[in-house]
């Protein structure tokens, strides 16, 4: 890393974190939830790889078809993206599932599922399935299809796959999910052994969130709001990365633990000196290695470039 007063370069870190707090800066109490969501999407808008997105209704739940060149339509990637169930939309994600699916060569679906306090849980949950019941109706097998999700989005990865299995259905190959937000209860040791490392997440906003995203009277316990409180037997390979900065670390690396101890397959990637979904800010390099990883991940369980076995 450059020294200090060295114009050539500046840790993209750093550089991420300080375009983060740019925008919470000029957030005050008097600041509606319109105007965050707004600010949001406005910081992260653009995309940087060449894909085709096209607007779409899956069954009656807002989204995007983003789609890389030459991807099959016999697979696809349903994308949840983060933001604490409050802010974040495909807008403010487009780059990022981009790179996705250019580095993995498989079409995405992501959805605008509704967001709290207008609409609580589990309404994010319930438009989660409706797009995957949309892709199954359209002739993608489950074996096809791949959850992935950031932060609030991982919650939804898992707990979709848990809302699945309640009713039955068959579940997706795999599940890719960063910087997972699994814990509403925020009983994790990371809250407090990387409170001072992280510069945004502390424990108390975790909790307003939570709380934004339940109500006064939820149980942050409940297994399809916190999938760490879940019975994870059954669920499909995950592949759990998180930053080792981050005060959510432990909603990543106790879910790793626990699914590994009813035998789902899991690999867990911790990243040093990562902060909470540094795959959000294509100037980390860590970003890039961490998106290739995924995607090796998905191609694997998707068997994309692959021949495929008859069933």
């Amino acid at each position: 890393m450059a020294s200090v007063g060295d114009d050539i370069a500046i840790d993209p870190v750093e550089r991420a974190i300080e375009r983060m707090r740019a925008i919470y800066r000029n957030w005050t109490r008097e600041t509606t939830v319109a105007q965050m969501r707004s600010d949001w999407d406005a910081a992260f808008a653009g995309c940087s790889v060449p894909v085709t997105c096209q607007p779409v209704s899956a069954g009656g739940v807002g989204g995007e078809w983003i789609v890389p060149a030459n991807a099959s339509r016999d697979k696809a990637i349903l994308y949840f993206h983060g933001g604490g169930f409050r802010i974040g939309s495909v807008a403010s994600h487009r780059d990022l599932i981009a790179r996705i699916a250019d580095a993995s060569g498989c079409r995405v679906l992501a959805i605008d599922y509704r967001l709290a306090p207008e609409h609580r849980f589990p309404a994010a949950l319930d438009d989660a399935l409706i797009a995957y019941r949309y892709l199954r109706d359209r002739g993608l097998r489950a074996a096809d299809i791949a959850f992935v999700g950031d932060s609030a989005g991982g919650n939804l990865v898992l707990a979709a796959m848990l809302a699945a299995r309640e009713r039955g259905w068959p579940l997706p190959a795999a599940g890719a999910l960063m910087s997972p937000w699994t814990d509403l209860a925020a009983t994790g040791a990371s809250y407090e052994s990387r409170a001072e490392a992280d510069p945004i997440h502390q424990r108390a906003m975790i909790l307003a969130l939570a709380k934004n995203y339940l109500g006064k009277d939820g149980d942050p316990r409940d297994p399809l709001a916190s999938p760490l409180y879940a019975d994870l037997a059954g669920l499909p390979p995950l592949l759990v990365q998180a930053g080792d900065r981050e005060t959510v670390r432990d909603d990543a690396v106790g879910l790793a633990a626990r699914a590994e101890a009813v035998g789902v397959a899991v690999e867990l990637e911790v990243w040093d000196g990562m902060i909470h979904v540094f795959q959000l800010f294509p100037e980390i390099p860590q970003a890039r290695e961490a998106i290739a990883s995924l995607a090796k991940f998905l191609r694997n369980h998707l068997h994309i470039g692959q021949e495929r076995a008859p069933q």
